[in-house]
């Protein structure tokens, strides 16, 4: 272990985050009611530039009168490119109440950026006389992004999460696909035999920002995945991004919630086996060995940190 010890992720549920675009309000109360333990209402990509007005007053309405219960509320703010984003920060920090958990931040691609929307939004909350700070998580979706992941997640203590944007960081690196997320038909090897096998082309990105995040203490998210009829292709996705270390996924469709809080939820064996695992290697300690067997496996300080992982999700989904 280092000499100088990594921060901890904060400790929240973040299995699922539900994107419904600001235009449409009338889905927000279903969004409220779902399943995700994160809700981005969208002021980006989703809502067309006519609309982005109406949409940013009707995120604001919903702030303050929509019960949202225990969750994680975040604004997904415009690019920094667009004449858009600081009336995005100002006029949600001044009229939305405290209910406002996160700015979701897109195309971030230095620390610089983060700055930006740092010194905007302190300047209102300081104004406003506003005592809870508004959190931060941004979007790898550049090549810049990736190229100075480290330092974006290190960049504002405002910061909390970070998401692949696959389709805009497929764009940005010249990829040869418009798929969002998942395989693609050409990414294979040809074995000796002839057959192919599919290799994952995100795989790369997603290692960057779960190292970036976890040196830095933020959580690590998977983005969308666009084909929402392809159930099988979502959780397969889903389940690539759970084994590299990410925590959690976008849905994009309500339908996708419920496949998101299966992976990203311990099963009950899982859970089982982590604290026999803990209990296992508590007697050990006792009996003055520095590891133990279980199950005919080794089990030393590095399984006890992989079990108290899986052991810490279950219980802050349980409450």
């Amino acid at each position: 272990m280092s000499f100088k010890v990594q921060p901890q992720a904060p400790s929240m549920p973040n299995r699922c985050q539900l994107f419904g675009p600001g235009s449409r309000p009338a889905i927000f109360e279903k969004m409220a009611a779902s399943a995700a333990d994160v809700i981005n209402l969208d002021l980006e990509d989703s809502v067309a530039p006519d609309d982005k007005p109406q949409a940013r007053a009707n995120i604001i309405e919903a702030l303050n009168d929509v019960d949202w219960g225990t969750k994680t509320v975040s604004v997904r703010i415009n690019g920094l490119d667009t004449p858009y984003w600081y009336r995005d920060v100002v006029e949600v920090l001044e009229k939305a109440g405290d209910r406002i958990d996160r700015f979701m931040i897109p195309k971030v691609g230095n620390a610089g950026d983060i700055y930006a929307v740092d010194a905007l939004a302190s300047a209102v909350e300081a104004a406003m006389g506003r005592t809870k700070p508004v959190r931060f998580e941004v979007i790898i979706e550049t090549a810049a992004g990736l190229a100075h992941v480290e330092e974006i997640a290190a960049a504002s203590p405002r910061m909390e999460a970070m998401s692949l944007g696959a389709a805009d960081y497929a764009a940005s690196m010249g990829m040869q696909t418009t798929g969002i997320g998942g395989t693609q038909e050409n990414y294979y090897m040809v074995a000796p035999d002839g057959s192919h096998h599919w290799g994952d082309p995100w795989v790369a990105p997603i290692t960057a920002i779960v190292a970036a995040c976890r040196t830095h203490g933020l959580l690590p998210v998977d983005g969308p995945f666009g084909d929402f009829s392809d159930d099988q292709g979502f959780t397969a996705q889903a389940r690539r991004s759970a084994t590299l270390g990410m925590v959690g996924k976008w849905a994009i469709h309500p339908k996708q919630v419920a496949l998101a809080n299966e992976v990203f939820t311990p099963s009950e064996a899982q859970i089982t086996e982590a604290r026999e695992i803990l209990a296992a290697m508590e007697q050990a300690t006792k009996d003055g060995s520095g590891a133990a067997v279980y199950k005919g496996r080794l089990v030393d300080l590095a399984s006890i940190r992989q079990a108290e992982v899986i052991v810490k999700q279950a219980e802050l989904i349980t409450g």
